[in-house]
């Protein structure tokens, strides 16, 4: 057994080499056929079933939702440490992957093959966890709620950015869907009949519209009206709409919540519309990032050659929320953003087109083993904690 990081890294890398195909091949399929969240049922098979034939020990469904996975790689013997790899693959509704979640499946796949290689003789236990709906549907809190995630000592991804980041800062964000329900009338003949939800709803957002001037810098208060009618001469009867409010931290947004939902009962009150505000999720939690992986993570990164010294008006991704700051709130984790290049950013149409090709082929070789390295990094930073407390790892069997 070899405790040379150097010689533990090189087999990593030859094993990541020996799946770079299957893993483009991966990533390009998912990219082909994307699914929004909870209907991930293609990819998340394809991710369970390019694991199943590594050796991994697999879970579809899991904790009862369709389009999550669970795959396990246990050392012979009692492990002393366990990295679980977060896999995303929901895209985006008419946008399909422009958030590169395809690159982040095949990236966390990857990795856990990779590690896999060293992971008996070190006494590490290796997971792969499929997450949905990370999109708004917070998929990963409810696998939270149902148990998952509670036997990480650390949970890991890389996200695809146009440019390198490190750090992930998030927002802490709730999810509204948010409707009016009034009355219909005919516009021209019989106007004093109707209760219009249109109106309340254009309130309301004219409210918001003022209320952000006196926000922090940094709230962030965003929506679309999803339906405002259905004909110019009858008063629409029904409006809906879904709605985002950021913050800082979770406490600073539930101070937020109250003062945006007041803007929407203002179009009720003034219109007589009744107003339903229905959580899509669970709150997205801020980002508590484990800052000891996270210089890992970057002295792995450099050795491949990325760079962390870019444009900060193209680094912004990182204040993206994601319900990866839920989990890192319970296990030691990090979530950096890799640049795939290219002058598109995420959410944009063209940013799915940089999240395949030569460019995005290498953001996902590099991020396989940056990852993993860091996994290795972090497992022997505990080996050699237990070493000081008088603790011997247990032993390989």
């Amino acid at each position: 057994m070899s405790d040379d990081p150097g010689e533990l890294k090189a087999r990593i890398a030859a094993r990541a080499a020996g799946v770079d195909a299957e893993l483009i091949a991966l990533s390009n399929a998912l990219h082909a056929n994307p699914e929004i969240g909870w209907q991930e049922h293609r990819s998340a098979a394809a991710v369970a079933a390019l694991l199943t034939a590594h050796g991994f020990t697999v879970e579809q469904p899991y904790l009862g939702l369709d389009t999550a996975v669970r795959a396990v790689r246990t050392p012979r013997g009692l492990p002393h440490f366990t990295v679980g790899f977060l896999a995303e693959y929901d895209a985006l509704p008419g946008l399909g992957h422009a958030c590169g979640h395809n690159l982040i499946s095949a990236m966390s796949v990857g990795a856990a093959i990779a590690l896999a290689a060293v992971a008996d003789e070190l006494g590490i236990a290796v997971e792969l966890i499929g997450t949905p709906a990370e999109e708004g549907g917070g998929g990963k809190i409810v696998l939270l709620e149902r148990g998952a995630f509670t036997e990480l000592d650390l949970a890991l991804m890389a996200h695809p950015a146009p440019v390198d980041v490190a750090e992930a800062r998030p927002f802490a964000v709730t999810h509204w869907h948010v409707s009016y329900d009034g009355a219909a009338a005919h516009a021209a003949a019989y106007p004093e009949r109707g209760i219009n939800a249109n109106d309340a709803f254009l309130i309301a957002q004219l409210a918001i519209g003022l209320l952000r001037q006196q926000l922090p810098a940094t709230a962030r208060v965003h929506g679309v009206q999803t339906r405002g009618g259905e004909a110019p001469n009858a008063i629409p009867e029904r409006t809906e709409g879904r709605w985002y409010v950021r913050a800082e931290t979770t406490a600073e947004l539930l101070a937020l919540e109250s003062r945006v939902r007041a803007c929407f009962e203002a179009g009720a009150l003034a219109t007589g519309a009744t107003l339903t505000i229905t959580p899509e999720s669970e709150r997205y939690a801020e980002m508590r990032t484990d800052e000891a992986a996270l210089e890992h993570y970057r002295e792995n990164a450099r050795a491949l050659g990325r760079s962390f010294d870019v444009d900060p008006a193209a680094a912004s991704m990182n204040r993206a929320s994601t319900d990866m700051g839920n989990v890192s709130q319970l296990v030691r984790a990090i979530h950096p953003y890799i640049g795939v290049g290219g002058t598109a950013s995420n959410h944009q149409p063209a940013f799915a087109e940089s999240c395949v090709g030569e460019r995005a082929e290498q953001a996902l070789r590099d991020g396989v083993r940056a990852l993993a390295w860091t996994a290795l990094d972090v497992a022997a930073d505990v080996a050699r904690e237990r070493r000081g407390a008088g603790l011997a790892p247990p032993q390989p069997a």
